[in-house]
């Protein structure tokens, strides 16, 4: 199996996260988005779309998306209960991690640590919707230990990816104790630290 990634975007690194704790032998295939490696003809022909990560097997399988992926590699494993209802609990935080985290606290970290611009230049309805979703999972994470049900699982991981870095973005994990104890949770689960 190889990973095309940059080992700067969170999503990449949810991949990897979940390949190194499951013990998935894979080769990480470096793609430098700041570089339009991703924009490539021979990238484009194994994911038209040009965005990583992207997972391809040796059959000519290719999976892209991130919580997609992640997903599909952690089938079978202690990563995704074999419960649907679980499953489904999981799924909503994956959702969500998309819909209402990524756009937000990700794009904001683009922008200053990619892009080198500063925090005041941010857009205040991004930096206003960052701030919703980190005082979200503060406030979810105050009552329990994990993301969704009782164990760790990939919506830890790909919550994680971002909100770990999310300083880099211009947030204060500081002022967020129960977000900041759960990244030490996963950092040290994963092997991070």
């Amino acid at each position: 199996m190889k990973i095309y990634g940059d080992l700067e975007s969170g999503n990449c690194l949810k991949v990897k996260y979940v390949a190194d704790y499951t013990g998935i032998d894979y080769d990480w295939i470096p793609i430098d988005i700041t570089q339009n490696e991703s924009r490539t003809e021979s990238f484009l022909a194994i994911n038209p779309l040009g965005q990583v990560p992207v997972v391809a097997w040796d059959d000519g399988r290719t999976l892209a998306q991130s919580n997609a992926i992640i997903r599909f590699l952690a089938n079978g494993t202690e990563l995704l209960p074999d419960d649907p209802f679980k499953q489904a609990q999981i799924d909503q935080w994956l959702f969500w991690e998309q819909y209402s985290h990524e756009p937000y606290v990700a794009v904001c970290r683009f922008h200053m640590h990619y892009l080198g611009k500063s925090k005041a230049t941010r857009e205040d309805w991004r930096v206003k919707r960052g701030e919703q979703a980190l005082d979200s999972m503060e406030n979810h994470l105050s009552s329990r230990e994990w993301i969704a049900g009782e164990a760790f699982s990939i919506a830890d991981i790909s919550l994680l990816a971002y909100t770990r870095v999310a300083d880099e973005g211009g947030f204060e994990l500081n002022r967020r104790p129960h977000v900041q104890r759960w990244i030490n949770q996963c950092e040290e689960r994963l092997k991070l630290k």
